[in-house]
């Protein structure tokens, strides 16, 4: 392994000198690999960082063009992302990448897939949940009408964040119990500047019952526990939302006997991944 000797260049980013702690952290962090290398204990500066290990906000347009077969646009009254949606995006995906190095958030490290895999399904279930940003499905100065959305076992924040930034005026609840994942939720709703929403740092036992009107779950463990936890969240006529393989369809059905549920929608660019969401009571 072959580096550039920090005395090669000028050293114009200090640690000290940094005043964001996510930064701050990596900076030594990649410093403690640097003089690990044999190179003297020079403050680790991005200018002579490997390529690899650089990174650079990924470019909004490049985002749109990777949603485009989630949103679908064209065939549909959903507007496109807005650029201020677009650079939210490309800011969360940096933040991301940076935490992953050392919490572990998801085994997707490429931005372009974290894009399709992560924010393409996420954004692909609100567009069917949601009302979109000024759609006539959420009236102004209505508290009632705002839906509440929990999303349990948030992890990296998938679906709950990108639902956010698809429906700002939204209120979502991220119930995540790892304590080190419920901080990066936290510091993710900082760097975006996100209003109307929150992390619960605990188990859904422990959250209020029947007080959503949506629940949505993506990729959690436990399936045969958690699912029935996530119907006792749900108000009178909330709705259950499910990020899921198709074979676990027949499952879901099996746990929640009670729930009546729509048909299984496909989602773009998956063999097997669906959106299954059961049918508000109409008590």
């Amino acid at each position: 392994m072959s580096w550039p000797d920090a005395r090669s260049g000028p050293i114009r980013v200090y640690v000290a000198k940094i005043r964001d702690p996510i930064s701050r952290h990596f900076m030594r962090f990649f410093g403690e690999l640097y003089q690990a290398e044999g190179f003297p204990s020079y403050p680790c500066l991005l200018d002579n960082l490997p390529p690899r290990l650089q990174s650079s906000p990924m470019d909004p347009f490049r985002i749109a063009q990777l949603l485009e077969p989630f949103l679908d646009s064209a065939a549909s009254s959903s507007p496109p992302l807005p650029p201020a949606a677009l650079n939210q995006i490309s800011t969360y995906i940096d933040l991301l990448l940076r935490w992953n190095a050392r919490v572990n958030l998801t085994a997707i490290r490429t931005p372009e897939q974290i894009v399709t895999r992560h924010f393409g399904e996420s954004l692909f279930a609100a567009r069917h949940l949601l009302p979109s940003p000024g759609s006539a499905g959420m009236p102004a100065h209505s508290s009632a009408s705002v839906p509440f959305v929990v999303d349990l076992g948030s992890g990296a924040g998938f679906p709950g964040l990108p639902m956010k930034i698809w429906s700002p005026g939204t209120k979502i609840t991220l119930v995540e119990s790892n304590h080190k994942k419920a901080t990066f939720l936290g510091e993710a709703i900082r760097a975006l500047t996100l209003t109307g929403i929150d992390v619960f740092p605990g188990r859904a036992e422990n959250f209020p019952p029947a007080t959503a009107t949506l629940v949505t779950l993506r990729a959690v463990e436990r399936f045969h526990e958690i699912l029935p936890a996530a119907a006792a969240l749900l108000s009178p006529r909330g709705r259950l939302a499910l990020l899921i393989g198709q074979p676990q369809v027949p499952r879901a059905h099996q746990l929640l006997p009670t729930l009546q549920w729509t048909k299984p929608i496909p989602i773009p660019q998956s063999e097997s991944r669906v959106l299954l969401t059961s049918i508000p009571n109409q008590c």
